[in-house]
C-alpha cells in the first residue's frame, strides 16, 4: 500500500539503476574536480493546522506515507467524517481520526492506514477467491514441487508469448516452492481457434503434457469432450482478466500479482504477502493508539 500512495503522491526516488558502478568514474574529467556537498532537501510546505485537529492528523496521516511531499492545501471535505488534502497534485481524502485515507478516481481504493490494508483490493481478492471455488481442483492443470509453501492460480491461453515464457519456467516455479494451478482463459473468445486448442487441452488423457506441447508451438490433435473451458473463461472475465489479459496471476486469497512474474521475484512476493498479512494480525484495532492518528506532523 505504501508503494501504491507514495507513486501517486508525486514521491521521487532513486533506483540503483541510476547511479554509477562503485568504483566507476562516467567521465574522467569529472573526477579532478573537488567533491560538491549533497544540496539539504527544503522542508515541504504544510499549511498551518491546529494542535490535535482533524486536519493535524489528515496532515501526519499523508506525511506517514511521504514524509517530503509538499501539502498544499487541507481542509473539510465534502463528505462527513473526512478531510480533503492536496498534496503533490492529488487529492485525496483523510477520516478525521487519520485512520483511513481515500484515493478517488481510476484505480482508487480506501486504505487502513494503522493496519496497512488496501481495503479495496482485499474486498476484490475475496470476490475473485469466492468466484475460484466454483471451478473444482479437479479441473486445474497443476505443477507443484512436493510441499509446496505457496500456491498460486495462473489463467492462460495457448497463444500469448508471456504465457509460455512462464511456462518455459515451471520447474524454476517449483524450485521457490511455489506450486502452479493453471485456469484456462482463450482470449481470442469462445469459439476460436484458441478455444479450441484449450479444449483439445482439457480433453487429453495427460493435461500437463498437452498444455506442455502447447505452449511449445506444436499442434495438439483436436479433442472434444464434456470440459469446463467455458466455466472457466466466464469465471476469468468476472475476475478481470479480460482487462489485464494473460497470463494473471492470483494468489490463494485472490490477490493479483500481476501477469509475468521471474520465478524469484514472484517468491518475494508470497513471501512479502505472507509477512504483512501477519503483521496486519498483530496490528492494533483502529481507534488505538498509533502513529497514524498522532497530532502534529511526522
Amino acid at each position: 500500500m505504501k508503494r501504491i500512495l507514495l507513486a501517486m503522491l508525486g514521491a521521487a526516488s532513486l533506483s540503483a539503476c541510476a547511479q554509477a558502478p562503485q568504483g566507476a568514474v562516467a567521465n574522467p574529467a569529472e573526477a579532478a574536480k573537488p567533491a560538491v556537498a549533497p544540496a539539504t532537501p527544503a522542508t515541504p510546505a504544510t499549511p498551518k493546522v491546529a494542535a490535535g485537529s482533524a486536519e493535524a492528523r489528515a496532515v501526519a496521516a499523508v506525511r506517514s506515507l511521504n514524509a517530503t511531499v509538499a501539502i498544499d492545501k487541507v481542509g473539510p471535505a465534502p463528505m462527513p467524517g473526512f478531510r480533503e488534502v492536496v498534496a503533490g497534485s492529488q487529492v485525496v481524502y483523510v477520516s478525521d481520526d487519520g485512520d483511513y485515507l481515500f484515493l478517488p478516481g481510476p484505480g482508487g481504493a480506501l486504505f487502513n492506514l494503522r493496519a496497512k490494508r488496501n481495503l479495496t483490493q482485499d474486498t476484490v481478492a475475496g470476490l475473485r477467491r469466492d468466484l475460484l471455488k466454483a471451478i473444482p481442483v479437479s479441473e486445474r492443470i497443476v505443477f507443484a514441487p512436493a510441499s509446496p509453501k505457496y500456491t498460486v492460480t495462473v489463467f492462460t491461453d495457448a497463444e500469448c508469448g508471456y504465457c509460455r515464457k512462464l511456462h518455459s519456467e515451471i520447474a524454476e516455479y517449483n524450485r521457490q516452492g511455489i506450486a502452479v494451478e493453471y485456469l484456462a482463459f482463450p482470449r481470442m473468445g469462445l469459439g476460436t481457434e484458441d478455444y479450441k486448442k484449450m479444449v483439445s487441452v482439457w480433453c487429453a488423457a495427460d493435461r500437463r503434457k498437452a498444455l506442455t506441447e502447447v505452449k511449445a508451438g506444436r499442434d495438439l490433435p483436436a479433442r472434444q469432450c464434456p470440459n469446463t473451458v467455458e466455466q472457466q473463461y466466464r469465471i476469468g472475465l468476472q475476475a478481470g482478466v479480460g482487462e489485464t489479459g494473460t497470463p494473471t496471476v492470483l494468489t490463494a486469497d485472490g490477490v493479483q500479482l500481476g501477469g509475468y512474474v521471474p520465478p524469484a521475484r514472484l517468491r518475494e512476493a508470497l513471501d512479502r504477502l505472507a509477512a504483512e498479512a501477519k503483521g496486519a494480525a498483530k496490528a492494533p484495532p483502529a481507534g488505538g493508539a498509533g502513529p497514524a492518528s498522532a497530532a502534529g506532523g511526522a
